[in-house]
């Protein structure tokens, strides 16, 4: 979605950076937002709080809300595809066949036989 919206809009995102890269991807506070994202994946609380705090201070309060959601969203769409075995679809295998390689999408383990 990141990579579409900014062919649209002309931004350049490094999508990179969600992937143990480093800096903010292009996007406004990115790098406290990974942190985020990443803290609530490994559910480790003292890390959630430190990375929530940074969001606030960053973005606010509403904005933390905001992450928070996708982050759940996200997680639970990925969750559901994984445990039904949902494969990609074809047209979204091949819109994303330039980039899985390098961001090691194709080896994840949850991504076998769905490719």
């Amino acid at each position: 979605m990141l990579r579409e919206s900014g062919q649209q809009t002309g931004d350049d995102y490094d999508l990179g950076a969600v992937n143990g890269g480093r800096g903010d991807g292009g996007v406004i506070a990115g790098a406290a937002l990974v942190a985020f994202a990443e803290a609530v994946v490994a559910g480790v609380a003292g890390d959630i709080q430190s990375a929530r705090r940074a969001v606030i201070q960053a973005l606010g309060p509403a904005a933390m809300v905001d992450a928070a959601a996708v982050i759940a969203q996200f997680n639970a769409i990925d969750r559901v595809a994984d445990a039904t075995g949902t494969p990609l679809e074809p047209a979204k295998a091949e819109a994303t066949a330039d980039f899985r390689p390098g961001l090691g999408i194709n080896d994840f383990p949850s991504a076998e036989g769905k490719i």
